[in-house]
């Protein structure tokens, strides 16, 4: 076959995905990656992009037709770069997920063992707690939105359907507000401008929402107006906060923080401990889908003892409150100071004491406690999406816990991790993923390792 060129038409067949949900199919021996394409359906292409490593196409013509393909119901899909999967129907969304889990363990893991479920979400729209908009000017107005993929290109949105109605009703007041008085977005290029964000965060338990405009200075005599603005467009808000956001990049909430009316933080319940949420807090985005990842961790960390536990990358501890209610004593290690503030905070609120918290690298709290001969009953990790690195795989092998639970958000970093812990002596035994993010390609999943020798 001639070498692939740029703008030339193949009919192809589509055999898989790839983490990104594009879809997969060859031209000869070349792999050619596809937007918004299903696995099996067969359709024509004309190729958009070739490099040496990758080939990306574009769909012209559906020849064969997918019984999982959908018309997508938000009007910004493939424009704004927020979500993935919104032309497949849900059941092939997690069908591509569960796969993805999968395919990591096989070809990165080097494992057998398959998660065998993938525990969907009973209601995958308007889910997300937390919403961050993008501020911009476009044709004289502001505008709120998303950026386009690899771009600082704004596309508007009048709605998201993975955000909450009142996330985006309060972002439409925010620009509405800026447009009648006068008041300028920023803009990156130059420094100018006011108004960069707004971030809008909402309990799912309470009738508690807060409202955080980020902007490089402040309203002036124009703050009071743009609260009463405000509070009549969006009653239910609880609090409105001005973060004043004066860095360079792409850090949303930096600087100094300032309650403009009610209250910053809210509350919000989640495994029948309730948390006090700043708006620079993590907590997590879905706390039905997180209910169901912790209580399936929990399920893997209780085993013939549970004497002790310990909760390492622990954030504001949640997992670590959830353990402390299964085992005698459980410490959680983190490196944010912030977050074990929160975590020390979270346990005295919830009136558990048998809850203990350290700051620090994983790593080096593992080695500390393998240094004292601590050899806790379980582990828990739950690292960012780059994983752990070696050695902190090797402190908290050298602890010789009977099991580790490992809570992963990237498939491609808890496969690579699973085999460097097999190399310790620890086998992989129960998987299974969990759908946190529906209509995007994320995919969490917790994950068993036992030691062979307490196997």
């Amino acid at each position: 076959m001639d070498k692939i060129r740029k703008n030339q038409i193949y009919t192809v067949t589509f055999d898989g995905y790839t983490s990104e949900a594009l879809g997969v199919c060859h031209v000869g021996e070349r792999v050619v990656f596809v937007p918004k394409a299903l696995k099996g359906e067969r359709a024509e292409i004309r190729i958009v992009k070739v490099t040496s490593s990758a080939v990306y196409g574009r769909l012209e013509r559906l020849i064969e037709r997918s019984p999982a393909r959908i018309e997508p119901a938000c009007p910004h899909f493939g424009r704004c770069g927020g979500c993935d999967t919104w032309h497949m129907s849900y059941a092939e969304e997690l069908r591509f997920k569960l796969d993805r889990v999968n395919s990591a363990l096989k070809h990165i893991g080097g494992q057998t063992l398959e998660a065998k479920e993938i525990l969907g979400c009973d209601v995958p729209l308007r889910y997300r707690n937390k919403a961050i908009f993008s501020v911009s000017e476009l044709d004289g107005a502001p505008h709120y939105g998303f950026f386009q993929p690899r771009s600082h290109d704004l596309v508007p949105v009048d709605t998201c359907l993975i955000q909450s109605e009142l996330s985006c009703r309060a972002a439409k007041a925010v620009t509405e507000f800026m447009l009648k008085n006068a008041v300028p977005a920023y803009d990156e290029g130059s420094g100018k401008g006011v108004v960069r964000h707004v971030f809008c965060r909402q309990s799912h338990s309470r009738a508690q929402a807060v409202v955080c405009i980020v902007a490089a200075r402040g309203f002036g005599a124009k703050t009071e107006s743009l609260v009463t603005f405000l509070r009549e467009r969006c009653p239910e808000l609880t609090g409105i906060v001005l973060n004043i956001n004066k860095t360079h990049g792409n850090t949303v909430l930096a600087g100094d923080f300032y309650t403009l009316w009610g209250s910053q933080n809210i509350v919000d319940d989640l495994c029948g401990s309730e948390f006090e949420i700043a708006p620079q807090a993590f907590f997590q985005i879905n706390p039905p889908q997180a209910e169901r990842l912790y209580e399936k961790a929990l399920e893997y960390a209780c085993g013939d003892k549970t004497d002790l536990a310990l909760d390492l990358y622990c954030g504001a501890g949640t997992i670590s409150l959830c353990l402390a209610r299964s085992f005698d004593k459980v410490v959680g290690a983190e490196l944010v100071p912030q977050a074990i503030e929160n975590a020390i905070e979270n346990a005295r609120r919830n009136n558990i004491d048998n809850a203990s918290f350290i700051c620090g690298d994983a790593g080096e709290a593992a080695a500390a406690f393998a240094a004292q001969n601590t050899r806790p009953d379980v582990v828990v990790v739950d690292p960012p999406r780059k994983g752990m690195s070696e050695s902190a795989i090797a402190a908290v092998a050298d602890m010789r816990p009977p099991r580790i639970v490992y809570v992963s958000c990237n498939p491609a970093t808890l496969a690579r991790d699973v085999a460097r812990f097999e190399a310790h002596g620890y086998a992989l035994t129960p998987a299974t993923a969990v759908d946190m993010f529906p209509r995007t390609s994320h995919v969490e999943t917790v994950a068993l390792l036992s030691h062979k020798y307490d196997r």
